[in-house]
C-alpha cells in the first residue's frame, strides 16, 4: 500500500520516491495515524490526509 501511495504522490507532484516517502511520513506524523493509514487513504480516495472529515 505504501508502493502504490508514493507512486500517486511521484506522479503526480513529479517527485522522487525519498521525496514522496517523506510526505507520507510527514502526514502520519502531523495527524498521529499509522504511515499505513495513510497509505491506504492517498489510494482510497487521492487526497494525503490521515483523518476523514478533518
Amino acid at each position: 500500500m505504501i508502493g502504490q501511495a508514493k507512486g500517486i504522490l511521484m506522479e503526480c507532484h513529479r517527485i522522487t520516491a525519498e521525496q514522496a516517502f517523506a510526505l507520507l511520513v510527514r502526514a502520519s506524523q502531523q495527524t498521529n495515524t499509522k504511515l499505513d493509514d495513510i497509505a491506504r487513504y492517498l489510494v482510497d480516495t487521492g487526497e494525503l490526509s490521515g483523518r476523514r472529515g478533518r
